[in-house]
């Protein structure tokens, strides 16, 4: 697996990371169906023979099960993976969510305590805002952010789903090392709220999280009702109705190609990302995909290609919201 670097502060991670999320329940549903412990375990263990020592997670998955998962993968190794985490969905001291969204230089602290207690280490690689608080300014959030990368507790720092204005004043206080946000070719808003072009302007990465549309872009959906009834995508636009099969028809000119180069459609779509200059961490829990997933960072586009894949979906085009209402409305823009 290749290596690149991350912003501009020295972090070197594989070109595919790992999203963690779907590996445990959160507040009791299950995000993408079940999940068995014992192979998601396996499945971070098999990512890191193949290079992809990359994980990312959050405080909010489970609350707190992801990363006390990740801990009991890593016993032993902690050295050889890199963790990103994030915090900011406000969780209780009873582990539950509180669906308010806290920045507040207190909350930092206390969050980041409590995620290396769940991690089981005395440092984070990187650590993200998950969603910034719309009451507590993004200069102070940060510096207590950079407090933690003094005191040694966190090595780099990031933000996820911001705005240009909040990239430029955060970075202007800390250097920031990365941005997340839900970036596939179904999902473009990055490229066209000019957040991509901020990113490169100011050294920092775009960490393209969801890269497969949140299973879309696998080829493998045919129907909305397929989904089990705490599968959370009943809940997002794009997933219902009409919608669905408009997304259906424009998935099936992707697997076509993807045939034609003897790959799998989600190794399209995530060789598409690479190919943007960004780094996916496509989510799962399963052997099988994690391999499929790393083995796409062996992919060659053409600039042809490109062209053929963004020709399927133009930036601009239609594809849904990404989550609902509520959720939209926390999204910094």
């Amino acid at each position: 697996m290749k290596t690149v670097k991350l912003g501009s502060q020295g972090l070197v991670v594989p070109e595919v990371g790992l999203g963690c999320m779907g590996m445990s329940s959160m507040n009791g549903w299950d995000i993408y169906g079940k999940a068995n412990e014992e192979e998601s375990i396996a499945t971070i263990h098999r990512s890191l023979e193949l290079g992809g020592n990359f994980l990312d997670t959050a405080d909010m998955y489970g609350p707190g099960l992801n990363e006390r998962l990740i801990a009991k993968a890593i016993k032993g190794q902690r050295d050889k993976y890199i963790i990103a985490t994030k915090f900011g969905y406000e969780v209780d001291d009873n582990e539950q969510l509180t669906w308010n969204y806290n920045g507040s230089v207190a909350y930092v602290k206390k969050a980041a305590e409590r995620s290396l207690k769940n991690l089981d280490t005395d440092y984070i690689d990187l650590y993200y805002l998950h969603r910034l608080d719309p009451n507590t300014p993004i200069e102070e959030t940060v510096g207590a952010m950079a407090e933690l990368v003094k005191e040694g507790k966190v090595r780099y720092i990031g933000l996820s789903e911001v705005s240009t204005s909040t990239i430029r004043k955060a970075h202007a206080v800390h250097p920031l090392t990365a941005v997340q946000s839900e970036y596939s070719l179904f999902e473009r808003s990055v490229e066209e709220s000019r957040i991509a072009s901020t990113l490169e302007e100011l050294g920092i990465s775009l960490i393209a999280y969801s890269p497969l549309g949140r299973g879309f872009l696998t080829g493998n959906l045919k129907n909305p009702d397929d989904f089990a009834a705490d599968d959370f995508r009943r809940n997002i636009p794009r997933f219902q109705g009409e919608q669905f099969y408009k997304n259906l028809d424009l998935v099936e000119v992707i697997n076509e190609m993807a045939t034609e180069k003897s790959v799998t459609s989600s190794q399209l779509a995530i060789a598409w990302v690479l190919n943007k200059g960004h780094v996916p961490i496509p989510g799962t829990k399963r052997l099988k995909y994690v391999e499929q997933n790393l083995a796409a960072a062996d992919i060659v586009l053409t600039a042809s290609d490109m062209d053929r894949l963004e020709a399927i979906i133009p930036l601009g085009t239609p594809t849904g919201d990404r989550y609902d209402a509520a959720s939209m409305a926390g999204i910094d823009q």
